[in-house]
C-alpha cells in the first residue's frame, strides 16, 4: 500500500531525527575545522563553490555518521535516558532503512568529492568513510574513543589541504592534532552527561577513563589544541586578528571550566554546546586576518 502524505511526512521526520538534523551542533563542530583549513590552505581565497561543496559534504557525512552510530549503538541506547527514544532504538526505523539511508548519504558525499576534480581528495575520502563507520565501535574497546572522533572530524582538514597542494603539509597535521585535542575536550564534556549510564552498560568513554581528573583533562586538551593552532599561526606569519580570535576561544574555554567543575550533567551539556562559539571565534580570527588585516580579496 502506498503511504499517504501524512505517513510520508512522518517517515521523513524520523529520518531527520536519525540524521540529527534537528540537532545541528555536530554539523557545526565538524564544519569549523574544515573551514579553518579551507581558508588557511588557500591563504584566504578558497573559492565559494569549493566552500559550498565542503559545507554540504560536512552535513551529509555528519548525517551518515549519526546513522551508523545509531546502528552500532541501538542496543546500548535503550539503556541511556537521553538516547532511549531514538528512531532505531524504538523500532520506528528499521535496520534496513537505516543502512539504505547511510549508503545514500555516503554516495551523495562521494559525488561531491568527485565534483572537486582532485584524485588526491578522492583518495583521502576513503579512509574518512572507513573512520566514520569504525568510530562507533571504538567505544567497545578504546579507553578514549573521543580521540578517534577527533581524527574522523578532522578529515575535512586533510582534504582541504590535499585539494590545494596535492599533498598534506605539516601544518595540516598540526591542525588535525589540534582538532583531536579539541574533540577530546568537548566530547568529554558531553560524555560527563551520560557517565552513570555508560558505566552501567559498559561503554568506554574519556569521562570514565579520566575519572576524577576529568575536568583537568578537559582543560589540558583545550590548552594543547590552542597551542597547536597558535603554532600554525606562527608558521603562517599570522597577524593580531588571528591571535585575537584564538584568545576569545581561550576565554570561552575558561568559562567552560566554571560550567563543568561541579560535574552537573545539565551544565556539562551546556559547555559541550558552547563549543560552537569556540570554533566560530577561531574561524572569525582567521577570516579577519586575511580579509581585513592582510587585505586579501
Amino acid at each position: 500500500m502506498t503511504p499517504d502524505k501524512t505517513t510520508l511526512r512522518e517517515r521523513i521526520d524520523l529520518y531527520e531525527k536519525l540524521m540529527r538534523l534537528d540537532k545541528p551542533i555536530g554539523i557545526l563542530l565538524l564544519m569549523w575545522p574544515t573551514l579553518w583549513a579551507l581558508w588557511l590552505s588557500s591563504w584566504g581565497r578558497p573559492g565559494w563553490i569549493t566552500v559550498w561543496i565542503f559545507v554540504l559534504g560536512t552535513v551529509l557525512m555528519r548525517s551518515a555518521g549519526c546513522v551508523i552510530n545509531d546502528l552500532a549503538d541501538r542496543d546500548f541506547d535503550l539503556h541511556v535516558e537521553r538516547t532511549r527514544d531514538r528512531p532505531l532504538t524504538t523500532g520506528r526505523v528499521s535496520v534496513r532503512e537505516a543502512l539504505w539511508l547511510f549508503l545514500a548519504l555516503v554516495l551523495c558525499s562521494f559525488c561531491l568529492v568527485l565534483a572537486l576534480r582532485s584524485w588526491h581528495v578522492v583518495a583521502w575520502s576513503v579512509p574518512a568513510v572507513l573512520l566514520a563507520i569504525g568510530y562507533p565501535f571504538t567505544k567497545r574497546f578504546f579507553a578514549i574513543p573521543q580521540a578517534c572522533l577527533g581524527v574522523a572530524y578532522g578529515f575535512g582538514i586533510l582534504m582541504a589541504y590535499a585539494l590545494q597542494f596535492d599533498t598534506i603539509p605539516r601544518i595540516a597535521w598540526a591542525l588535525l592534532l589540534a582538532n583531536v585535542f579539541w574533540a577530546i575536550a568537548y566530547d568529554t564534556e558531553y560524555a560527563m552527561v551520560d557517565r552513570a549510564d555508560d558505566l552501567e552498560i559498559g561503554i568506554k568513554t574519556s569521562a570514565i577513563t579520566f575519572g576524577r581528573l576529568d575536568v583537568a583533562a578537559v582543560m589540558c586538551c583545550y590548552v594543547l589544541a590552542f597551542a597547536l593552532i597558535a603554532w600554525v599561526g606562527h608558521e603562517m606569519r599570522a597577524r593580531w586578528a588571528f591571535y585575537a580570535g584564538l584568545g576569545v576561544a581561550a576565554v570561552l574555554a575558561v568559562y567552560h571550566y566554571f560550567l563543568i567543575r561541579t560535574r552537573e550533567p545539565a551544565r556539562c551539556f551546556k559547555a559541550f554546546l558552547h563549543n560552537n562559539w569556540v570554533g566560530a571565534a577561531i574561524f572569525a580570527g582567521i577570516v579577519v586576518d586575511f580579509m581585513v588585516v592582510r587585505g586579501v580579496r
